[in-house]
This record gives structure tokens, sequence and C-alpha cells, in this order.
């Protein structure tokens, strides 16, 4: 099987050139790019986290989280109203790095462990932080995006 890598030489602006052309390979390399950036950046600030704030409450997660949410809630906003980016980044930053980034997955577990172990109050303080949050942090970046 032989994958062919075109160039769109009609584009008015380079930005899709930077990225190789149109071919679903490189949106899979742009994607794999940004989650290993992501993967690994969520790994040094969650262990970062329970070393300086320590292991009782999931700070890591929390802050992953909302850290995430205003990314994704500014590169959209950003790439699409604001400067019209090439697809790909939004790719690379929301999809491939933030995908891997963002924990709620973690979020849920841990929040559902508290629930089992009845820590009514970490698991209210866990649940209701990462919502409120988040949300507020995707907010921010849709707002700061626009401002610019």
């Amino acid at each position: 099987m032989e994958f062919a890598i075109t160039v769109r030489l009609s584009r008015a602006d380079d930005s899709y050139q930077a990225f190789g052309g149109d071919s679903i390979v490189n949106d899979i390399l742009v994607i794999s790019i940004g989650a290993i950036l992501g993967a690994h950046t969520r790994w040094i600030i969650s262990r970062s986290a329970a070393r300086i704030l320590g292991p009782v409450f999931p700070y890591g997660t929390l802050m992953i989280n909302v850290s995430g949410s205003f990314i994704v809630g500014f590169v959209m906003i950003w790439a699409t109203e604001r400067v019209l980016l090439d697809p790909r980044w939004r790719l690379l930053v929301v999809v491939g790095f933030c995908g891997a980034f963002t924990t709620f997955s973690s979020f849920a577990f841990e929040t559902m462990a508290y629930f089992e172990q009845g820590q009514w109050l970490l698991m209210a303080t866990n649940f209701a932080s990462n919502n409120v949050l988040c949300l507020g942090a995707a907010l921010a970046g849709m707002a700061l995006a626009r401002a610019l």
C-alpha cells in the first residue's frame, strides 16, 4: 500500500504546507505528536503536584483538567474566529495534546473511589471543583481568544 502526500498549491496561505499537505497519514502524525507531548506533560504535573501538595487530594488532576479546559476553549475560538489557523493545529493541540493531557477518566475514578470509601466531603469537593473550575476555564479561554 502506498501513501501519497499531496500539496495544495492553490491555498492563499502556506500554513497548510507546513504540515505536508492533505493526508490522513499527516493528520495521524500530528495527533500523535500532540498526544505524546500531552501525556508526558500530564505525568510531570501529576507527579509534581502529589510531591509538592501531597497525595490526599488529586490536585494534579484538578490542575490538568482546568488548564486543559482553558486550552481547548482558547484554541477552538482563537483558531476558528480570530486567526483561522490550519485545521491541523486544532488536531495537534485539542485532539492530540489535550486528549492525552486532560484526565477526565482519572477524575471519574478518583471521585468514585472517594464515594466507595465514604469520603463524602472529598468526593463533593473533587466533583464540584473539577466541574465548576473546568467550565469556568473553558469560558475564560474562549473570552481571552475573542479579546485578542
